[in-house]
């Protein structure tokens, strides 16, 4: 497992957990990050918010509340 600032731009992954508080858990599930959903990160620069795709929805993310998602990278997937 990984968290989701650690997925280099152009990767994807599916959402394992969410490692924060309940209001957390709520914030993220309200945008649609639910535990098997699959999300393709766009940039990832470490400078700024994450931008990824979920769902065909583009979505911009601050450092601290992408470090709260557990991911499974594409390829940890398959094995």
């Amino acid at each position: 497992m990984n968290r989701l600032t650690n997925v280099k731009a152009g990767k994807r992954a599916v959402l394992v957990s969410i490692d924060g508080g309940r209001c957390a858990e709520m914030r993220l599930a309200e945008m649609g990050f639910l535990p098997g959903v699959e999300i393709q990160v766009i940039n990832n620069s470490g400078i700024g918010p994450l931008t990824v795709n979920i769902k065909g929805t583009k979505m911009a993310l601050g450092h601290g509340l992408a470090r709260k998602i557990l991911v499974k990278e594409e390829q940890q997937c398959l094995k």
